[in-house]
């Protein structure tokens, strides 16, 4: 969840104007208090506050008038209690009495650098529940002002909550904006990721008119381009191979012209590597394609594979082994297709393992139909492990014909597995050589 979010562009948005509002209130708090620290700022506000405490100073008179104090809890929203000299009276009964209170210096008030006013001569705090109290020095008495009146008992929700709740709200809110302002992202995401694996008729769609849209829009103008130039490559390789098979066909009949029969082989060769490198490419563009022209038959496998070994390795049916978990074994598979990725499997481990054996291993796993070759070969490196099944890819270059081939082979079972909707991989875990594996969707 935690590595989810921090992915996320809008988490990251909203961290940094998170990050930049809290920044804005401690300087914002800082040039305030800044601002009150002047002394012309602090002065003028004290002395108005001074001046309303000797207001209530002079109404009350000296010595105190309770007259005159009803008539200021009539005109002000406060509560009043004087107490001294045998005089202990509240405007209201349940005012509590002094010695409840702890009166002491204000924080705000004080001469020290931390405080936001000049401190107030003979006038103390103290607070008690929703109320606050001043406390007023007068002769012998002491003058008590509650605010606000000690009958406005019901106190109000805490503003702190308040404030953290709204700032909650809002952030939400922010978010949902941002994940509003996003959520093409995802669009493009998926879009992008179809066409990366070759869907290039897949158009991102529903896009806004912003940068996004021209994002997507881009997006869309590239599948376009590639399709383009995969369509002509496509159209130039079929086009040579095709034009090709004429001239080779005319080296045919004129090959049985020639006399010498040891030049006559070679020539003959020749031709039928190209025929093989042609064919070969036909049918991968045939295979290469969205909708591969997969003809599907049930087959039974273990006549498949025993009549590709008669037909193409005869001569080395003595050192293949096949190993068939169950018999008959049948699968909706295109017969074709499968005995030209067998061929190929079965050949390329044939050429890698000299004189060693071969296994040829059918199985059925979760309704799909597993075929495995293995050989006792010198095994694949890493490297030739993340690069097998590439067009024209030879794990040693330094081969020659006569022990390499053309690099075709396996990228032609690739394309079948694929055909079939399955996939062609090497396990890792053998270690006596190299095991490809073959996994068909039956």
């Amino acid at each position: 969840m935690i590595k989810r979010l921090t992915r996320s562009l809008s988490f990251r948005l909203l961290a940094i104007f998170l990050v930049l509002a809290t920044v804005f209130v401690c300087f914002a708090t800082i040039g305030i208090r800044w601002v009150y620290s002047e002394d012309d700022l602090r002065e003028l506000i004290s002395g108005h506050l001074s001046l309303h405490v000797n207001y209530v100073r002079n109404d009350i008179g000296d010595p105190p008038q309770i007259n005159r104090a009803i008539e200021i809890t009539r005109q002000v929203p406060v509560d009043i209690r004087i107490a001294g000299d045998g005089l202990d009276w509240a405007s209201d009964p349940n005012f509590p009495a002094l010695g409840e209170l702890e009166f002491g210096a204000s924080n705000i008030f004080g001469e020290d650098p931390g405080a936001w006013l000049n401190e107030l001569e003979d006038v103390e705090f103290a607070a008690l529940g929703p109320h606050t109290f001043l406390k007023i020095d007068q002769g012998d008495f002491d003058i008590v002002v509650s605010s606000p009146r000690i009958a406005e008992n019901t106190a109000g929700p805490d503003l702190l909550p308040i404030i953290l709740a709204i700032g909650l709200l809002w952030l939400f809110v922010a978010y949902l904006c941002v994940s509003f302002l996003f959520r093409p992202i995802l669009s493009i995401r998926e879009g992008a990721s179809r066409i990366g694996r070759g869907d290039f008729n897949h158009r991102i769609s529903g896009y806004r008119h912003d940068q996004l849209g021209d994002l997507a829009e881009d997006v869309n103008q590239l599948a376009n381009d590639v399709r383009g130039m995969l369509d002509a490559k496509r159209q130039l390789l079929l086009g040579i191979s095709h034009e090709l098979r004429s001239p080779l066909s005319r080296l045919r009949l004129g090959l049985e012209f020639i006399d010498d029969s040891e030049q006559k082989e070679a020539i003959r060769a020749e031709i039928q590597e190209m025929e093989e490198i042609i064919s070969a490419l036909l049918e991968a563009e045939r295979l290469n394609t969205r909708h591969a022209p997969i003809q599907r038959s049930q087959v039974l496998v273990p006549a498949l594979v025993e009549q590709l070994i008669d037909t193409y390795f005869e001569r080395e049916a003595d050192r293949i082994s096949i190993d068939i978990d169950e018999d008959p074994l049948e699968a909706n598979i295109d017969h074709v297709r499968v005995a030209l990725m067998l061929k190929n499997l079965v050949a390329n481990a044939i050429r890698y393992t000299g004189g060693g054996p071969v296994r040829i291993q059918v199985s059925r796993d979760a309704g799909a139909l597993v075929i495995a070759v293995a050989d006792e070969g010198p095994g694949l490196s890493p490297d030739q492990q993340e690069n097998l099944g590439e067009p024209f890819y030879r794990g040693d270059p330094s081969r020659t014909r006569n022990t390499g081939g053309f690099g075709l082979g396996l990228y032609l079972a690739r394309l079948v597995a694929e055909a079939h909707g399955g996939s062609l991989a090497v396990d890792t875990g053998y270690t006596a050589g190299a095991k490809l594996v073959a996994t068909l969707p039956a």
